[in-house]
């Protein structure tokens, strides 16, 4: 019995999902240097003051409290240029606006400095980079800006990755007869197809995020590997924007079945070619990239 068939059959059982998602520097003080060129200071008038409600998923402040939840403020301020090239970052300001401790700010200065947004240079003081530095592979940067001014070319570039990522990555996990994990990309199709018949959009985003990182997993290339967080990132923000499943249907269900039927098959081919039809994008449906999620 194929992928497919088996998933349709059993649509109608309730499953539940326990899927589970996916750097400090410490090289020079946060203090303003003394001599430093003081400029205009940042705007802060109209951010959100109750850290509290920032409740994006991001893998690099995620669960971590204030510190995470200032991470996550000053990185969407940062990338939506709120905080423009070259301003300056003070700490004792930042941690008046948002009522909490020099530790808090350090902290959360150090992880966005990791991600290129920042830097911090004796004599000088810290300051925010230019787009040119950032790590524009990093999940939290992918995030912020598919919810933010550039949120058009966000979405466009991860299109474009994953046309480049995973049809690759299908032909090549054909190659490898691992059946742990090819169960487990059929096991992740039919709690899909549970989903879908229940309604349950989360646990479908959930089950078609760890299809697809295992996918890349399976194609046995550590550098395609490491490029498995922009797949989940772009599906986890986007509901997958150039796959059916931004609107989970049966078409979506098919193409990821026929999937993993050509990888028990060893049908390289054949495991391409499902891959772009479920990347295909219809242009009939309108996409718009949805309002960020509360977790």
């Amino acid at each position: 019995m194929s992928t497919l068939a088996h998933t349709m059959m059993t649509a109608a059982r309730s499953v539940e999902s326990g899927l589970g998602a996916p750097g400090d520097l410490d090289r020079y003080s946060y203090t303003e240097a003394p001599g430093a060129d003081r400029v205009a200071p940042p705007a802060w008038e109209g951010v959100e003051t109750d850290l509290g409600r920032v409740g994006r998923r991001a893998t690099g402040s995620r669960g971590r409290g204030l510190h995470g939840q200032l991470v996550q403020q000053l990185g969407q301020m940062i990338v939506s240029g709120d905080l423009g090239a070259d301003r300056p970052l003070v700490p004792e300001e930042i941690g008046q606006r948002f009522e909490v401790s020099r530790t808090v700010v350090r902290e959360s200065l150090r992880v966005l400095e990791a991600k290129g947004l920042v830097s911090a240079r004796p004599n000088v003081g810290t300051r925010v980079r230019p787009v040119s530095d950032w790590n524009l592979l990093d999940p939290d940067i992918i995030e912020w800006r598919a919810y933010g001014p550039q949120r058009d070319d966000q979405r466009r570039e991860l299109n474009e990755l994953r046309w480049t990522i995973e049809p690759l990555a299908a032909r090549l996990a054909a190659g490898h007869g691992r059946e742990d994990v090819q169960q487990r990309l059929a096991d992740m199709v039919e709690i899909m197809g549970h989903a879908y018949a229940q309604g349950d959009a989360l646990t479908f985003s959930r089950a078609d995020t760890e299809f697809h990182s295992l996918l890349i997993q399976l194609a046995g290339n550590r550098m395609l590997e490491h490029l498995s967080g922009i797949v989940a990132a772009a599906l986890q923000v986007s509901g997958g924007p150039v796959t059916a499943c931004d609107r989970p249907g049966e078409a979506c269900l098919t193409h990821h079945a026929r999937i993993v039927d050509a990888l028990a098959a060893g049908d390289a081919h054949g495991a391409e070619t499902a891959m772009r039809q479920l990347l295909t994008v219809h242009p009939e449906v309108e996409r718009v990239v949805p309002a960020p999620r509360e977790h």
